[in-house]
């Protein structure tokens, strides 16, 4: 939950390109998640489910492999 993530693909349903960042704000199963996007003011553009596969999180701090 919360976590920043990017779309790896274009959603032109929603108007969203591939690169588009957004928060993962709900978990609905095991592999979909409900993805909010927001415009540079903070206002929600998009709230869309996506397969983990449609998108990269993101990370800030290095990360122990």
């Amino acid at each position: 939950m919360l976590d920043v993530v990017a779309l790896l693909k274009s959603n032109s349903e929603h108007r969203l390109v591939a690169g588009q960042v957004g928060t993962i704000v709900e978990l609905l199963d095991k592999d979909a998640y409900l993805v909010e996007f927001c415009n540079n003011k903070g206002e929600t553009i998009a709230i869309i489910s996506e397969k983990q596969n449609d998108f990269l999180v993101l990370h800030y701090d290095l990360i122990a492999a």
